[in-house]
């Protein structure tokens, strides 16, 4: 007996696993779109404002709001010369001090010192550099002055390799040492990768023997390049944004600090190679900082490397560039500033918008989105369903009923089964009509049923498989063979057909009045309705202004409005009398959204002509169509989205001539009174 596991599929995604749900995110584009805005805006909006629904992942807004928090908290740190003042205090300390050692003392050469004391320029920098070769009389003076010098050697080198001051705390001569040969090694480095010649293993070697001082731990040049030229960049601008007296008086400061390290030369050359790698990082651009707390040297080039990051991501955030995609955001300057929750934010909105693709909803056509068919049937399932939900419980109206399957009430006969026919099979009649068929052919409709099982004939069945239950009496221990011949299906009543015209109005008043996009909505759910529930309907989708035409639904989702003159519902009765022509055993059901009275006409010549107030010859051939509807046994009912005295005197004319009604709804409850009166109309028949 075979034996069998079973365990989590691991050759890819899996393939049984659901499609991704962008059902909330596509209804939410898609009002959007209905509303008059393109879908790329319409996409652009929802990444902003975050995902609708269950998922609830944020947006790029709000994003962008915690990334502008956490630049004014970086800015609230401190200032930027904590450097200059605390090595003013150690040198003024040190020269008390050393006064103090020379006071008591009565000769000549403590008069020399303190004149020597009292002519230091007052640039911190060129002080320090006029002491360097003092002899300290003060023991207490020479280790503060040591301690300055230690102060300004850490800052400078935790400025560019940030940690650094940490490794030099302990005065080694011996981690100086390893520090020169770091920067000489890493030097070399630059250089041999500029000729072409390094590799991978140099890199390694490198990081074997002073990984420890990169406490980011790249994990080759370019990432080692990269966060070097970003702190070499922020050390620039942190020299930008001081006055210059300071800039100048920090310059001379880090340029004695080097010398006395002998590390000026190694540090001057891997300026220039950071510089000339990554000329883009914004070098000497100034930066303000609003915090009252003095930051030393390495905690300011800290602060505006973390200010840089978060420019580079607000504006990545912002997506305000032409090509703007959501994979220019750099998913680690997010997770470095917003978290890891922010990180799956982004890849939800990233999946969203990949899958909204990739399942056929939005395709690109010359560098711009547009929706698919598929996407517009949904769109017009997910109005229709928007509309049902609005319908007062217990009026007559449809509702979803998935068991069903018949296309009209059940009368109780059965007949033979014909090719198209949608009705329910009758079982019963079917396997008897074989079980006689074959006792009228001697036998020859019963199948001896083999000891082991076996594929049934193409076109045979066994009636224990059909029925699942017991073979009947009468029924020897074979079986059954079903043919084409013997199948029937319950009768039901015929269903007539209805010819269906939806004349819309795409004047611009339509967008002033802000009833745009729920014509929109209910022009896409009566199609769905029709299409769906009444497939033996012919339904047809007339726009018109001061033309009319005929409109497919996936036109009519992206449609805007038409900035011209005119409502000419004259045309659109012509083209709705052919669509009804077509079709002349289908019951004609002629259903008008308009916001205003005919102002237009189609004239002999086939060009429109315009006049308001209406002309009596615009007034006069739009009635002779409405006559023409009446004597073609279409009822005409009107929805009004105005109450101008023009337009209620109109459509009055046109009920009493033609013996249709006229709704006045709400715009938001346009799709509820046209579908439940279109579904009044179909049952009535």
């Amino acid at each position: 007996m075979s034996r069998y596991r079973y365990g989590a599929y691991e050759d890819g995604p899996d393939p049984l696993a659901p499609p991704y749900d962008v059902r909330d995110a596509l209804d939410a584009v898609g009002d959007a779109v209905l509303d008059g805005t393109r879908p790329d805006d319409a996409l652009r909006e929802l990444l902003r404002r975050g995902l609708p629904g269950a998922q609830g992942h944020r947006g790029l807004d709000d994003m962008l709001r915690q990334v502008r928090e956490r630049r004014r908290a970086v800015r609230d740190r401190g200032r930027l010369d904590g450097t200059l003042e605390r090595a003013r205090a150690l040198l003024d300390t040190a020269i008390g001090q050393e006064r103090a050692e020379l006071f008591p003392d009565p000769g000549d050469d403590a008069r020399l010192r303190e004149a020597e004391l009292d002519t230091l320029p007052s640039d911190t920098s060129q002080a320090i550099r006029r002491l360097s070769d003092y002899d300290w009389r003060s023991g207490a003076a020479r280790r503060t002055f040591e301690q300055l010098k230690d102060l300004l050697r850490g800052e400078v080198l935790d400025a560019q390799f940030q940690g650094m001051k940490q490794a030099l705390e302990n005065q080694d001569p011996a981690a100086m040492r390893r520090v020169k040969d770091m920067m000489a090694a890493l030097n070399e480095m630059l250089e041999r990768d500029a000729r072409g010649e390094h590799t991978q293993d140099d890199f390694d070697r490198f990081m074997d023997q002073y990984g420890d001082m990169f406490p980011d731990d790249p994990q080759d040049l370019e990432e080692l390049v990269d966060s070097l030229a970003r702190r070499a960049a922020a050390m620039d601008r942190l020299l930008a944004s001081l006055s210059p007296e300071q800039r100048a008086e920090l310059a001379g400061l880090m340029e004695q600090a080097m010398q006395d390290a002998g590390l000026a030369m190694e540090m001057t050359r891997l300026g220039d190679a950071l510089r000339a790698r990554r000329p883009d990082l914004g070098w000497g651009r100034p930066e303000q900082m609003t915090g009252d707390d003095p930051l030393g040297m390495g905690d300011a080039t800290t602060a505006l490397a973390e200010l840089a990051d978060l420019s580079e991501l607000e504006a990545a955030l912002g997506q305000d560039y032409p090509g703007a995609r959501l994979d220019d955001i750099d998913e680690d300057a997010v997770r470095r500033a917003l978290g890891r929750q922010a990180v799956d934010d982004l890849e939800a909105l990233r999946r969203v918008e990949k899958e909204l693709e990739r399942q056929g909803y939005l395709r690109r056509n010359r560098g711009k989105l547009e929706l698919t068919p598929k996407a517009v049937r949904r769109l017009g399932e997910t109005a229709l369903r928007r509309v049902f939900s609005q319908l007062t419980s217990g009026r007559q109206g449809d509702h979803d009923q998935r068991d069903a399957g018949q296309a009209g009430e059940l009368t109780g006969a059965s007949r033979e089964w014909r090719f198209g026919d949608e009705q329910p099979l009758d079982v019963v009649r079917t396997v008897s009509n074989a079980i006689r068929r074959g006792a009228m052919e001697g036998g020859a409709g019963l199948v001896p049923r083999p000891a082991a099982a076996q594929a049934a004939e193409p076109g045979t069945a066994d009636v224990t498989e059909i029925t699942g239950v017991p073979r009947p009496a009468g029924v020897p221990s074979g079986g059954v063979k079903l043919g084409v011949d013997d199948f029937e299906v319950h009768e039901t009543e015929r269903r007539t057909g209805a010819a269906v015209c939806l004349l819309v109005d795409l004047s611009y008043s339509m967008v002033l009045r802000g009833t745009w996009a729920v014509a929109k909505q209910t022009t896409l759910a009566l199609h769905t309705l029709v299409t769906s529930k009444f497939p033996q309907d012919a339904i047809q989708i007339i726009g018109f202004s001061n033309y009319a035409r005929v409109l497919h639904p996936e036109e009519m989702a992206g449609l805007d409005w038409d900035m011209v003159q005119g409502t000419n519902l004259h045309h659109a009765l012509m083209i709705a009398g052919r669509h009804l022509d077509r079709h002349p055993d289908f019951e004609p059901i002629v259903l008008v959204v308009t916001d205003g009275e005919p102002t237009a006409h189609l004239r002999p010549d086939g060009r429109s002509l315009f006049d308001y107030p209406p002309s009596t010859d615009t007034l006069v051939l739009t009635l002779a169509e409405v006559d023409k509807m009446t004597r073609r046994g279409a009822c005409m009912n009107f929805f009004m989205l105005a109450e101008d005295r023009r337009l209620v005197s109109f459509v009055e004319e046109v009920a009493r001539r033609n013996g249709g009604r006229v709704f006045a709804p709400d715009a938001e409850r346009l799709g509820e009174y046209v579908v439940s009166d279109y579904l009044r109309v179909r049952r009535g028949r």
